[in-house]
């Protein structure tokens, strides 16, 4: 049973924490095999459930130490059916790995009942398509159609609520939060920009939160920016209506641009004691984030020390 579904513990502005780049953690940290950088195919079996659990143990016990709430990811992103043929999956096979990563997270939460602060289960949910290159554009009632089905799914599961993370398109993300509010689930759109803090379809990110809000009666619960590093979207940031819309932050420890990330063959972690410097300057100009966490090429290092830079 949904615990959180109709009253999000993190809009009271508590600091909540989530994880970081699960995907590039695991296999350049850990050497750890992810077919087609899905991660819900390593919960096919128990040693793979293993390692998704230690994982995010260290995550919540930070959670726990800090005082802090945490986002607890359902493994989701790519269980959609864009996918299935690359997966080898059918329709059937990606319902029950949704059903059964919502489960996986829930037990999860249940093992670290002792936090103080609360676990919210969310299920991400990635893009029609590649979310460093979109490869068409999405219209916004097609976007509502194709993302019914997963979100069909997640409504029926034990999930607080979903988020649309790496977003690329501001008509697909008004699809999505008009299919997510027909579900009934809380949703929280995330944004992904290039190097020059516009959308990587040449939108500026002010106008897409504005469009998205304008199209759906404001009816996401907050939006994110994610899979960016710090330095490729501060300065599009202000003081205004729109600016305040964004609650949360998931970047990129590095700098490098999509394009670059997509044919690098080492990762990049960047400077962890140098992004969590960064969290804290974002949240001195926006006040109002509360959400952190990381993305590609972050770890529990990079989140620790933005839990401490930020509790300092």
């Amino acid at each position: 049973m949904s615990r959180y579904r109709n009253n999000l513990p993190q809009l009271s502005g508590e600091l909540f924490l989530a994880d970081g780049g699960i995907e590039t953690d695991l296999i350049f940290n850990h050497g750890i095999e992810i077919r087609e950088f899905a991660a819900h195919t390593l919960l096919a079996d128990a040693s793979g459930q293993q390692v998704v659990a230690d994982y995010f143990r260290g995550f919540l016990a930070l959670a726990g130490a800090t005082e802090a709430g945490f986002i607890l990811d359902g493994q989701t992103w790519k269980a959609h059916l864009h996918w299935a043929g690359d997966l080898g999956a059918d329709e059937q096979e990606l319902r029950a790995a949704n059903e059964a990563s919502i489960a996986f997270i829930s037990g999860l939460r249940d093992e670290f009942s002792s936090n103080a602060k609360p676990i919210v289960l969310n299920g991400i949910i990635g893009p029609r398509g590649d979310s460093y290159a979109p490869e068409a554009e999405v219209a916004a009632h097609e976007a509502e159609d194709y993302h019914a089905r997963q979100l069909g799914w997640l409504a029926e599961t034990d999930v607080d609520m979903v988020t649309a993370t790496t977003f690329t398109q501001s008509d697909e993300a008004i699809g999505f939060v008009r299919a997510a509010r027909t579900a009934g689930l809380p949703v929280v759109i995330s944004f992904t920009v290039e190097t020059d803090g516009n959308l990587p379809t040449g939108q500026p990110l002010g106008e897409a939160i504005e469009a998205v809000d304008d199209a759906t009666g404001s009816a996401t619960a907050y939006f994110m920016v994610n899979c960016a590093h710090p330095d490729h979207f501060s300065h599009v940031l202000e003081d205004s209506e729109w600016a305040r819309r964004i609650r949360g932050m998931r970047c990129n420890a590095s700098r490098l641009s999509h394009a670059e990330l997509d044919v690098c063959e080492t990762l990049d972690d960047g400077d962890p004691v140098e992004l969590g410097g960064q969290y804290v300057e974002l949240r001195r100009r926006m006040p109002w984030l509360n959400v952190f966490g990381g993305c590609c090429g972050s770890d529990l290092r990079h989140v620790t020390e933005i839990a401490r830079a930020l509790s300092d």
